[in-house]
């Protein structure tokens, strides 16, 4: 089977982010495969141990996204592509018609993709990329399994399971749960660096400039108000109660 997974490179939200003008400051950050991304790239390993075949990982982004394409081949996915160009905007109306573009020449049985991304949780290249490709799209899927064309996927539906039966070609999204990701070996690593990872460009895609005109722009970006320090409540517990509840009562005013 040719297994495809759209993967975004993300900033790693365990590391300090720096707002500047309205933008994450890139010193310093530590850039990792999107973590919605790598239950995709396990799933596709997966099911190509299961069903045989090929396991290709597909990024759009600047020349550093090659290090996240990198980590998903050192996981054992075959081989890696790359888009970059400085003509692609990073809304996800020209991202999802970039990634088209790239399929509508490509032999495709189903493509894997993160339930969101961490760094704007937009959460619709997937969506829109199935509908540019006229296939079936499942969101947030917690189990799959693949039968001759058929899929048959068990959803997260906001806390309910639901269970959807789709044909072959089709796009499905990870939700945690999904799997648990496997860590690069150092074997793997190794192989990763000799592993195909091909970089395009909007030449080599059969798109025109003129389509790529962002649909929306950020207009703002910033941190959340920090948190007020936490307050020690001294003396007898009596006492204690007391305070908390004249606190609750006339400051923060929830009693």
């Amino acid at each position: 089977m040719d297994i495809y997974v759209i993967l975004k490179q993300t900033f790693d939200t365990e590391e300090k982010i720096i707002v500047e003008d309205g933008t994450i400051s890139e010193d310093g950050v530590q850039y990792v495969i999107n973590p919605y991304d790598e239950y995709a790239v396990e799933e596709a390993i997966q099911k190509r141990e299961e069903l045989g075949g090929n396991v290709y990982v597909i990024a759009v982004g600047p020349e550093r996204t090659s290090e996240a394409l990198r980590t998903a081949l050192a996981m054992g996915a075959d081989e890696a592509v790359l888009i970059s160009d400085e003509r692609i905007g990073s809304d996800e109306n020209t991202i999802s018609k970039v990634l088209a573009a790239y399929f509508e020449g490509q032999k495709v049985d189903f493509i894997l993709g993160g339930y969101f991304s961490v760094d704007n949780g937009a959460g619709q290249v997937a969506i829109r990329l199935a509908q540019l490709l006229d296939i079936p799209h499942v969101g947030s899927i917690t189990k799959l399994d693949i039968s001759n064309d058929k899929a048959l996927a068990d959803r997260d539906a906001e806390g309910d399971l639901e269970q959807v039966e789709v044909t072959l070609p089709a796009v499905f999204t990870a939700q945690q749960g999904l799997n648990e990701p496997r860590y690069p070996s150092l074997p793997g690593i190794m192989k990763a660096k000799r592993k195909p990872l091909q970089q395009l460009t909007l030449d080599d895609l059969d798109i025109e400039e003129s389509e790529l005109i962002p649909k929306t722009a950020r207009t703002d970006l910033s941190l959340p108000p920090q948190k007020e320090a936490g307050q020690i409540l001294k003396g007898e517990t009596a006492e204690q109660v007391k305070e908390l509840v004249e606190k609750l009562q006339h400051d923060a005013k929830v009693l």
